[in-house]
């Protein structure tokens, strides 16, 4: 069990010790139920039924923790872009958090979204309001939301793509240049600058 999880536990907040267990099986490969996460946290395999109905509520929780990891990953050390050389940053960071947490970027996207997790439509929203808000600073005068599906499904392709070894990189800046280039091709295109 690992020291956090017990350490959190013991001071009241299952919930938390239940989910940083739950993150650490999942990123290291391990295969998780409700079940395992109790063993693994030190509690009683009853426990973590107080907190989730079962193991996709876990999972929902867990994309929902994912999806506030992205978004503080997109808007760290970065203001809003005005350009589309700064846009694309977004997209580099995009790719770089799913090879970076793999297993975590293919539960957040892997399975139908639980609407009836509202902390996990919540983050959701977020993700999307701020890729509106990045596509508004550079295109203000285009239609946001087809423009942050349009780069959305081009950085989700890439990051997919690299995740499935469909493209190879030999170093994290090959992959970053390959997301800008891609990025930069379709979003400084004539028609991109259009309404």
């Amino acid at each position: 069990m690992s020291t956090s999880a017990r350490a959190s536990y013991h001071h009241g907040d299952l919930r938390a010790a239940l989910l940083t267990t739950a993150m650490g099986m999942l990123e290291r490969g391990e295969p998780f139920s409700l079940r395992a996460v109790a063993r693994d946290a030190g509690v009683s395999a009853a426990a973590p039924y107080r907190h989730f109905a079962d193991r996709e509520a876990l999972e929902s929780a867990l994309a929902a923790e994912g999806l506030r990891d992205l978004k503080a990953d997109l808007t760290r050390d970065r203001e809003m872009p005005t350009t589309v050389a700064e846009l694309a940053e977004f997209g580099v960071a995009y790719v770089d958090f799913a090879l970076r947490r793999p297993a975590l970027f293919r539960l957040m996207f892997g399975n139908e979204c639980d609407t009836e997790n509202d902390d996990r439509v919540r983050a959701a929203a977020e993700i999307h309001e701020l890729l509106a808000a990045a596509i508004i600073g550079v295109f203000p005068d285009s239609d946001p939301v087809a423009l942050a599906v349009a780069g959305w499904a081009l950085v989700h392709g890439l990051a997919f793509l690299h995740l499935d070894r469909k493209l190879t990189s030999s170093s994290a800046d090959e992959v970053a240049q390959q997301v800008r280039s891609s990025f930069l091709a379709v979003f400084s295109a004539q028609g991109a600058t259009q309404k």
